[in-house]
């Protein structure tokens, strides 16, 4: 304990009335004994050797003086007043604050000293606050000001008054289909909008993703946002897997240079995955071994879980999570057309025509020529249990047509 600390434990057991003044002062005089002794001692192991404070007593005023030392640095920015922490990550501590000169309700993240020492996080944080001062969409969460006061980096935000789409599914309950839709269409179209300004998100996941409590959707935390023809920092960052292992692209966990807008589809398509099922695509005891199956392991498709699902939704996530991103949506654009498609009751064309190519293609390698289903013959509403019956009965007729030639060959 510093000097400091023992000043601010002190403080806190007078505002808390834990011990007299008489009691504190036999402390300090016992500790200055001990440390004549030879002993190195603080001034909170006499309170509690001598019997004032308990252990849990302490830890509790240490937690208590964390508090404050969070609420520190907010308090020095100008013309904001702190009203509230929200919560705080890895990386840095959001608070609720009013901005004074509007006389509205902001949020405010600050950047804890320790990792103000380091220029990466510094410059990763102004990053984010650059990408988010240029995009200006209703799906976003808009930005404010940044800057720098007493030391400290902040980075001032929309408000928002609400929970995370992460929080109406954490004890795996997956939404309603048509519940799901809609948030997922929301995020899309701010996905569409930045990417439109050369900015991918790189951590698109249900933590990320603010439900208002009017039911607005809204994209938050650019912390790993950057632009892609910043190369710059593409081959600064090369080799490491920037996202969460849940929800990343196979192509972030290689660490590749040339990341694009289709990490995000695969990203929004693993969190819709989780959505709709209550399940991640892929789990693991390890981030590790949630990453390789990303990478190697085939996904089990989202209606096998929830037979609820329409044959459309489940055709949108298993497009949008191919592992080569060749093979997904080549943009959010058609993503976008495809959902609008399935809102509407009608099949998602994209994802059904790539779904009824790989039906032919397998078909094709097997001898046979049959005609295409059309999205009439495989209803998006239904389980595509049907469209699957289908595929049994043509392999059936293919056997039979075997066997025939068979028997002919041999008679």
């Amino acid at each position: 304990m510093t000097v400091g600390d023992e000043s601010d434990i002190l403080r806190k057991i007078t505002e808390q009335k834990l011990c007299t003044s008489e009691e504190i002062a036999l402390c300090k005089n016992r500790k200055e004994e001990l440390e004549a002794e030879g002993k190195t001692v603080t001034l909170a192991d006499v309170l509690v050797s001598c019997g004032y404070l308990t252990k849990s007593q302490i830890a509790r005023l240490g937690k208590a003086m964390d508090e404050d030392s969070m609420y520190r640095p907010a308090q020095q920015i100008p013309g904001f007043q702190i009203l509230k922490k929200l919560g705080q990550g890895a990386m840095a501590t959001v608070f609720q604050a009013k901005q004074l000169s509007l006389d509205r309700i902001v949020a405010v993240k600050v950047l804890p000293r320790r990792m103000s020492e380091n220029q990466e996080f510094v410059d990763r944080f102004y990053r984010e606050g650059r990408a988010a001062a240029r995009l200006n969409h209703p799906n976003i969460v808009q930005a404010i000001d940044v800057g720098e006061a007493g030391g400290y980096h902040y980075f001032v935000m929309e408000y928002i008054d609400g929970c995370t789409l992460y929080d109406k599914i954490v004890d795996n309950k997956p939404l309603d289909e048509q519940d799901a839709l809609e948030t997922i269409l929301g995020v899309a179209r701010a996905l569409e909008h930045a990417h439109a300004r050369g900015f991918i998100h790189r951590d698109v996941k249900p933590k990320n993703i603010m439900i208002t409590n009017s039911g607005e959707v809204k994209l938050a935390d650019m912390g790993l946002a950057r632009e892609v023809s910043d190369y710059k920092v593409a081959e600064m960052e090369a080799g490491r897997a920037y996202g969460t292992p849940y929800y990343i692209s196979p192509e972030q966990i290689r660490g590749e240079i040339n990341i694009d807008f289709r990490a995000d589809i695969y990203s929004l398509g693993a969190t819709f995955y989780h959505v709709v099922t209550g399940r991640v695509p892929f789990d693991g005891s390890t981030p590790s071994a949630v990453m390789h199956k990303h990478l190697k392991e085939p996904l089990i498709p989202p209606d096998h879980l929830n037979t609820k699902l329409s044959a459309g939704v489940a055709e949108v996530i298993e497009f949008m999570m191919a592992k080569r991103r060749e093979d997904r949506y080549p943009s959010s654009r058609e993503l976008i057309i495809d959902f609008e498609a399935i809102a509407k009751g009608e099949a998602p064309l994209l994802a059904r025509k790539k779904y009824d190519a790989g039906v032919l293609k397998d078909l094709a390698e097997s001898g046979v020529t049959v005609s295409s289903p059309t999205a009439k013959d495989l209803n998006p509403k239904k389980p595509r249990s049907e469209a699957w019956t289908w595929l049994v009965v043509v392999s059936i007729a293919l056997m039979i047509s075997i066997l025939i030639n068979i028997m002919q060959a041999v008679n």
